[in-house]
């Protein structure tokens, strides 16, 4: 691995961590006002904080079934259906879609919201970065990942892009044990276009690669 790889890998480790979007999760305190705290209001699509099952195939909220979320990832799971909460009703976008069950964000659906002109400052943390606390709560939570497998990952991915036009995204490198996303080579000033036809056809064509929960980090 060269110094220059390194060092864009660190400068790019930088930028992420300016605006917290590494862990492509996020959560949001609410309560119902008698406390003090801030209430965010009742969310009827998304559930409140139990571990009551959700029907098979249908979206959080929406009944009762057989479908319950993965073992041991409740409380990851609770933290994002908070953030969301938040980012509806603090944060300016009264659309942010639903967790999955993993508990991780839909990236696909919270990239293509932020795609919309005008629309893309808050997409992360809220408007002036109100759910900024409760995104790093759920940060805190978020499943402990295989480093290597996650490395693999986003390598395909950035290979994929490359075969699909994007002949300037960079691979994903390897510092002290943990990954280092790829993606644009100059993250301080990026010279990727994220938002052009291009870059959006190849990021739809190799979405696949990337495992759960890797899809907002390259």
């Amino acid at each position: 691995m060269s110094l220059h790889t390194i060092s864009t890998a660190r400068l790019r480790l930088a930028a992420l961590a300016a605006v917290p979007v590494l862990a492509l999760s996020a959560a949001c305190g609410g309560s119902d006002g008698a406390t003090g705290t801030r209430d965010h209001g009742g969310i009827a699509d998304v559930p409140a904080a139990t571990d009551r099952p959700t029907t098979a195939g249908s979206p959080p909220g929406k009944g009762g079934g057989t479908h319950t979320r993965p073992a041991g990832k409740s409380a990851f799971y609770d933290a994002q259906v908070e953030f969301v909460r938040c980012m509806r009703a603090e944060g300016g976008y009264k659309d942010y879609p639903d967790p999955k069950l993993s508990g991780y964000l839909d990236w696909t659906k919270v990239n293509e919201i932020g795609s919309r002109p005008g629309r893309n400052a808050g997409i992360k943390a809220g408007k002036d970065n109100v759910c900024l606390d409760e995104l790093q709560a759920a940060m805190t939570l978020e499943p402990r990942r295989d480093q290597q497998k996650a490395y693999e990952s986003m390598l395909t991915h950035a290979q994929c892009m490359r075969d699909n036009g994007v002949s300037r995204f960079t691979n994903p490198v390897m510092s002290g044990g943990n990954v280092i996303p790829g993606g644009d080579p100059n993250p301080a000033s990026p010279v990727l276009d994220s938002g052009s036809p291009a870059y959006k056809k190849a990021r739809q064509a190799c979405a696949s690669k990337l495992l759960d929960g890797l899809d907002g980090m390259q």
